[in-house]
């Protein structure tokens, strides 16, 4: 038995029934399918999110700068795309087209993600004379050896920073200790073939949730009348089914990415959103005819000889696959695509705030805007899970739940892990084993674990205040965000002074720092979603919805930025200085947190004045709960 497995089926049902009675009770049945559909689109960008950066580390053996700039150049197109998504669904496809179409792409792009080919191959020139790496294990086992005259030999850093050979035989044809100046090291074997179905997958992915992402979450408002006190608590549990995906996606894809194979992880990531897409579809029913085109007319008519304006739509759509297979493997380039996008959005909003808008659709319009520049600092914290986190935790972060095995009821029951039940010389068959194996890739399930204990009672909470006029105002709750996701940063500086001689620090202090990120993320993340269906006019709600998406977007460039700040030297994919890694990452994490609990305390003081904006939109005029779930 695996203890993480066993304590993921104990949270999800523990947390999951209150949300099924909520889910039943009073709220529209298509909000089940959104749940169901977007649990397994989660499952799928999630469980290949998990394994992504050590992906691109350690099979494909970029330094962990360049695979941070990748990664931040993938994620941000993620969030880039739903812009166009947005805008297609609005003006002719309808949310529901948009999201089926959006799906059949993200199940090509995960399954796709499962050819890897061979690994690269490091290598170490000396004098002329060129050495190659024997690297093993994945995620925070990862280790690198140099072959010398056919033997493997451990290398690390020396204090100055010089390349140490460990047990080299004093005969050998390079010395112990090179310096920077005396050696190269270089990636051969990094198949292109095999790279550019890596780009062709992600583009695919990419694509897909630029049509499925704004859009699913859009149907969730459409659900909803107007003043419905419903909608806030209904899109939390939404949000609930987004991180129930998350959860076991990073905890089952990233056991057998590394345990198993990368293919494994991957494959079963497009195997989840092959499970969403059937759900979706067959659950049309359910979603009363509110997501269907605007004017299925037009969409119908034949624009290119036999050819619809629907299928056309959908012809140039994979005709851009060829922009975004050539934008995703150049960060700077990517950069100049946000910067045009963020410039022609908010072009956009304030021609139609000022030409389309009265005074208080406009002032609704400007809190949205506001509201999305909290929402990117945010992210640029919070995102750092798929990147300068996951990569901190396999180096500088003790993930063994034991130190060593431990036995419970006379020996009947052991906690260890293979490893540690193997040195002991314990038999496994003499005992009820449980595994206590935990890896890098799995930490990006803590978020979504608190999530699935923190949602449901802070959907609760909403409604409780909410129904007696003293629910915090949104600026508020986003001011909260800030500093609680800056302040889980902070906490990781506290948790350095209890590292071990390997620079390893507890993992308690890691889970306490994705406790306050979650509490901080629910704060804002569904409440911003609903935000940006309750500010926007009709006419512009699936784009704003993109917006709020275009935000992450910024969010993870940004942080893809920022994370390469924190990173190290690695040979083969192994960090070659633990305590330079462990200062590095402290430094920044230091500074990224210190600015987020700066701008969080400035929202909360703006407060008072921001709230004014809304101009009722947050009221509760609508039936009850118990009055719509007679209806």
């Amino acid at each position: 038995m695996n203890i993480v497995i066993a304590a993921g089926i104990l949270v999800t049902l523990v947390t999951g029934i209150p949300v099924l009675v909520q889910l039943l009770r009073g709220h529209p049945r298509g909000l089940i399918i959104c749940f169901l559909a977007e649990m397994w689109e989660r499952f799928s960008y999630y469980g290949m999110r998990a394994i992504l950066i050590f992906y691109l580390t350690q099979h494909f053996l970029f330094d962990p700068k360049a695979a941070s700039g990748h990664y931040g150049s993938y994620t941000a197109l993620v969030y880039l795309l739903p812009l166009i998504g947005g805008f297609l669904a609005d003006k002719w496809l309808g949310t529901r087209k948009a999201v089926a179409f959006g799906a059949i792409l993200l199940v090509a792009g995960h399954l796709a993600m499962a050819i890897e080919g061979k690994p690269a191959v490091q290598t170490l020139t000396y004098q002329g004379a060129t050495y190659e790496f024997q690297a093993e294990g994945r995620g925070q086992d990862r280790v690198a050896k140099l072959v010398v005259a056919g033997k493997p030999y451990d290398v690390a850093a020396t204090k100055a920073g010089d390349f140490q050979i460990k047990d080299l035989p004093a005969g050998a044809p390079l010395p112990a200790v090179l310096q920077k100046a005396d050696y190269k090291l270089d990636v051969t074997g990094r198949d292109p073939l095999y790279l550019n179905i890596f780009w062709f997958s992600l583009s695919l992915i990419i694509l897909g949730v630029g049509f499925l992402k704004p859009n699913i979450s859009t149907i969730v408002g459409q659900l909803y009348p107007q003043g419905d006190p419903r909608r806030d608590p209904g899109f939390t549990l939404y949000y609930y089914g987004i991180n129930l995906g998350s959860f076991w996606a990073s905890i089952l894809c990233g056991l057998l990415g590394v345990n198993v194979g990368w293919w494994a992880g991957f494959g079963l990531a497009g195997v989840g959103m092959l499970a969403g897409f059937v759900v979706f579809v067959l659950g049309k029913p359910w979603l009363e005819g509110k997501a269907e085109p605007p004017q299925p007319k037009v969409l119908k008519e034949k624009v290119l000889g036999p050819i619809n304006r629907e299928l056309a739509i959908y012809a140039v759509s994979l005709l851009g696959l060829i922009g975004i297979f050539f934008l995703v493997q150049f960060n700077a380039v990517v950069g100049v695509a946000l910067n045009i996008g963020i410039l022609a959005s908010l072009g956009y909003i304030g021609w139609f705030m000022f030409r389309k808008c009265g005074k208080e659709e406009r002032e609704r319009l400007a809190l949205a805007v506001f509201l999305i520049f909290g929402a990117v600092v945010f992210w640029t914290l919070f995102e750092q899970a798929g990147s300068s986190l996951s990569l901190f935790a396999a180096t500088n972060v003790q993930l063994d739940l034991v130190r060593e095995p431990v036995r419970l009821f006379s020996g009947a029951v052991t906690l260890a892990t293979p490893e540690q039940l193997s040195k002991a010389g314990i038999d496994a068959a003499s005992t009820f084993w449980v595994n206590t194996s935990f890896n890098a890739p799995q930490t990006q399930a803590l978020n979504a674990g608190w999530i699935l204990i923190f949602a449901p009672v802070l959907a609760a909470l909403w409604t409780f205040l909410g129904a007696r006029g003293k629910d915090p105002n949104p600026v508020v709750k986003f001011g909260l965000a800030l500093i609680q996701v800056g302040a889980g940063f902070l906490l990781l500086q506290w948790g350095s002074t209890f590292a071990d001689g390997a620079f390893k620090m507890p993992l308690i202090f890691l889970v306490l720092m994705y406790m306050l990120h979650t509490t901080g993320e629910l704060c804002m993340s569904p409440v911003g979603l609903s935000q940006m269906t309750k500010l926007s006019p009709g006419a512009v709600v699936s784009f704003m919805m993109a917006v709020w998406f275009m935000a992450v977007a910024i969010a993870q460039w940004v942080g893809g930025k920022i994370a390469g700040f924190a990173a190290t030297e690695t040979v083969g994919g192994q960090v070659l200085d633990p305590g330079a890694a462990l200062a590095a990452s402290l430094k920044v994490f230091n500074i990224i947190g210190l600015v987020s609990v700066v701008i969080g305390i400035g929202f909360l003081l703006l407060s008072p004045v921001l709230k004014k904006w809304s101009h009722g939109a947050d009221d509760t005029t609508g039936p009850t709960v118990a009055d719509a779930s007679g209806a």
